[in-house]
Parts: structure tokens; sequence; C-alpha cells
């Protein structure tokens, strides 16, 4: 009973972590609004509205209020599924941002999927032969595609893709609805340009970890046993060494959800990238609040299920 007590103590300390940091994220989206010089409704209706027509919005929108009273308010509304109502368009927050997830979560998971896909063989395959012919090779074409943009990716790869070969389309997107088939094929050009610009770290990275953990004990003890070198590197090597790079995976799984904005765009893709993009000329303070709320949970949330995988990774952590 006591050990059950002292294990289910970390989980509660995970948990009452958790809860704080979405509460402080959530409370740092509500006071977006007081950075605004002057009032919102000022800033949002422009110099040509009168003050009562200020006053009034201030008033239908809460932005007279205190802070912590607006945030209570919002607080309670978010936990029934009410984000608020967009200005620009007057629909509900929620139901905009449930229209947009689709896209870009697919567009991050799949890109995230492929370029881990890409970079854990590599790695793992040149670590075993390091500085041979193809270290060599992946290591070069790592560093360029590190320094190139991931736009400037994206464009070539429109061109090459789409432009030149027409083998997919230059821009737009197809539902799931329509097909898999045909989604995957509007996808796939985005994908990879996503991709391409995440394996770089992951490969480089992992490659780095694999080298160290080749040079352990227990490894060379495998070695002389005559263990197949295949199996010691999937069975003994990559396990050990997959830490850093889990933790790399799911921060740059909350920088794909976020930052797809460029992406986005260039492929005219309707997911939150673009919201984000309409909404922030607009001044849609209401949307803008629900995708900053919407990405930092997540963000949070992946954080969370990274500690859980941990403990199943390395037994060690779960004291």
């Amino acid at each position: 009973m006591r050990a059950t007590r002292i294990r289910s103590r970390p989980a509660l300390a995970r948990a009452a972590h958790l809860a704080a940091v979405i509460l402080l994220v959530t409370l740092a989206a509500t006071a977006l609004t007081d950075l605004m010089p002057g009032s919102p409704g000022s800033v949002i209706l422009g110099p040509g509205a009168t003050a009562q027509q200020i006053a009034d919005f201030d008033a239908a929108h809460g932005y007279d209020q205190p802070l912590f009273a607006r945030y209570v308010q919002w607080l309670g509304a978010a936990l029934t599924g009410d984000l608020g109502t967009s200005i620009q368009t007057n629909q509900p927050v929620a139901e905009v941002l449930l229209q947009r997830l689709p896209v870009t979560l697919e567009l991050t998971v799949l890109a995230l999927l492929l370029s881990l896909l890409i970079a854990v063989p590599a790695a793992v395959y040149a670590a075993s032969r390091a500085n041979g012919l193809f270290d060599r090779i992946m290591s070069s074409l790592a560093s360029g595609f590190l320094s190139i943009p991931v736009f400037v990716v994206g464009v070539v790869l429109v061109y090459v893709l789409a432009v030149s070969t027409r083998w997919f389309p230059v821009a737009g997107w197809a539902p799931l609805s329509a097909g898999l088939g045909e989604n995957l094929r509007f996808a796939f050009v985005p994908v990879l340009a996503l991709a391409l610009g995440e394996f770089p770290a992951f490969y480089r990275l992992l490659r780095g970890d694999v080298i160290t953990t080749l040079r352990e004990d227990f490894v060379r003890t495998a070695t002389v046993r005559g263990l197949p070198r295949a199996y010691i590197l999937l069975r003994h090597v990559l396990r050990p060494s997959s830490f850093s790079l889990i933790t790399v995976a799911a921060v740059a799984f909350g920088r794909l959800l976020a930052g797809s904005i460029v992406i986005e765009s260039l492929f005219a893709l309707p997911g939150l990238g673009s919201l984000a993009l309409q909404s922030i000329p607009a001044k849609d303070v209401p949307m803008i609040q629900g995708i900053v709320v919407l990405v930092a949970v997540t963000y949070v949330l992946i954080n969370a299920a990274v500690d859980i995988a941990y403990t199943f990774l390395d037994p060690r952590t779960r004291r």
C-alpha cells in the first residue's frame, strides 16, 4: 500500500505541474489585450470609431473588466467549449479551430513521421560506420538542408514535383472525405518540405548519441558474444540512444504545429497557420487567443506524453 502511494507521487506531481502550466499559459493569452496601446476597442475599431462605439465594444467583449475577472469568465466558458466569437466572421472560435485543426495536425504528424523515417535508419547506419562514405554523404546533406529555409525547399519542390513534372498539385487541399489517395496527393509536397527541414536535426542528434552508445561496455559485451550487428544496433543501441531524440521530436511537433504559417501560405492550405495570418491583420483578438491557447495546450500535453514515454524506455525514471 505504501509502495503504491510512493509510486503515485510522481504522477500526481506531473499532473499538478501540467495543470499549473496550462493555467499560466491561458492567463497569458487572456492578458494579450492588456499589451495593446489604449483600449482593445480603439485598436480593433480603428481611428474612425467614436468614444461611444469603443465603450460599447469593450463592454460587449468584456474588455472593460479587470484582467482577473476576464480570465475567470473566459476560463469558465472555455471549460464548456466556448472560446468566444470571432470579431472578423462572427463565428464561434472553437468551431473555426476544429475546422482548421485537422489540416495542420495532419501536416504536422505526417511531416514528423516522414522526417523520423528518414533520420532514424540513416543515423543508425551512418553511426555504425562512422566517417565512412555513407556517413559523409548524409552529414553533408543534413548540413545543407539545415542551412536552407523551409520556404526555399518548398518553392524548389513545387517547381520540380508540381510545375515541371505535374505529378502533384501546385497548391490547394483535399480533405480525407475526398479519398485517402487524393488527400495524400495534395499533402505530399508540403509534408516533404516540412520533413526535409526537420530531419537534419534528428539525424545529427541521433547519430552522435548512437556513436556514444556504441562505446559502452554492454555493447562491446554483446559484440564479443557474437550477436548479429543489426540485432545489437536495434535491440541494444537504438533504445538508450533515443531519449534526446524523443525530446527534440516533441519540441519539433509543437514547432510544426505553430510554425506552419509559411508552408500553409505557400500551398494555400486551410490550416491554423493561414487562419493566424488572416486573423492578425484583422485584429481578431478572440481568434488569435484561441489559436495561442490551442497550440500552447497541445505543446504542454505533448511534453507530458514524452515524460510518460520515458517511463517505458527507462524504468529507472519511474522511481
